[in-house]
């Protein structure tokens, strides 16, 4: 079976240039790993030009067969002990403003991996200017202390995605569950550590608009403050086909929903995903009032040095 020949509106150019070359030389020096390259994300060059990655740590290979994700599936690798310092001096090369971490799921872990996104947010604070930071959490089999050990780190943001409408889990995500997901929201929306709750999920696996609404209340009613809705691309042959590719008056039409909900700030397109525009983002939950010198005590963002 072949690809189905994308709309227009999910096409983006792929091009490289030398920030780029940069970008991708250094993370291969240093051993670290995107998610933007291993699932293939569209948005990967415009965000590697601005100097902007997300970092996947906890190896490349994710214990768990969701059958949308493009990331490698296969035995675990060894938790890298050096990760976090490494991750940190990335950061603090690139200058900057804000680092994104997500992780493959390591249900092999006796903590889900918890301890090494909590030993990545401690070096990042480390650096000078502090960097704000969000992570992009596992479900973590739904241990509520080991999103509070995450969360006692203080990360800025805390996201966890549902990825898809309840009812298309058994095909979407067969060993995660929807309930699960709302309950480590509601873990972090009820922590005190204050960090933003924020969570995503796809379009065009199947889903009606009446699940979407529901999805997008349900979000709201856990306490999450953020959410991003994109266009599910297959990544490869042996992942789901896409039912429908929703056109962008359709996004529109739910970030409105989502607006008349309550929600501090929805962001929905074909090309959105969960990491996109994330400091952005952060900054509108607040208010838009944390400018680049309120963030941290002199500029950052100063390119690869």
């Amino acid at each position: 079976m072949a690809f189905a020949r994308l709309p227009l509106w999910v096409k983006k150019p792929l091009t490289e240039n030398s920030t780029t070359r940069d970008v991708r030389r250094l993370l291969g020096a240093l051993e670290l790993n995107t998610v933007c390259q291993s699932a293939g994300c569209p948005n990967r060059w415009e965000c590697y030009s601005s100097l902007s990655v997300t970092f996947m740590i906890l190896g490349t290979n994710c214990t768990r067969y969701c059958r949308f994700c493009g990331v490698s599936k296969g035995p675990p690798q060894e938790v890298d002990s050096g990760e976090p310092s490494r991750l940190s001096a990335a950061a603090g090369r690139m200058g900057l403003d804000f680092v994104v971490i997500t992780s493959v799921t390591r249900d092999d872990l006796p903590d889900g991996g918890a301890s090494h996104f909590a030993r990545c947010i401690q070096e990042l604070r480390k650096l000078q200017p502090k960097p704000g930071v969000e992570v992009l959490v596992p479900d973590f089999g739904g241990r509520s202390e080991l999103c509070s050990l995450v969360l006692e780190a203080s990360p800025d943001v805390f996201s966890h995605n549902v990825e898809t409408v309840p009812r298309l889990y058994p095909a979407v995500r067969p060993g995660a569950d929807y309930v699960t997901s709302l309950k480590i929201l509601e873990t972090a929306a009820r922590h005190p550590s204050g960090s933003v709750v924020k969570s995503g999920f796809m379009l065009g696996l199947g889903e009606t608009e009446e699940e979407v609404t529901s999805v997008l209340r349900d979000l709201n009613d856990a306490g999450c403050q953020a959410v991003t809705v994109g266009q599910y691309l297959r990544p490869s042959l042996d992942c789901l086909p896409v039912a429908e590719y929703v056109p962008p008056a359709r996004f529109r039409s739910y970030e409105e929903a989502g607006k008349r909900l309550g929600l501090c700030a929805l962001y929905a397109g074909p090309l959105v995903r969960s990491s996109y525009r994330a400091f952005e983002m952060w900054r509108r939950v607040n208010g838009d009032h944390y400018s680049k010198q309120e963030l941290h005590s002199e500029p950052g963002c100063q390119g690869l040095h």
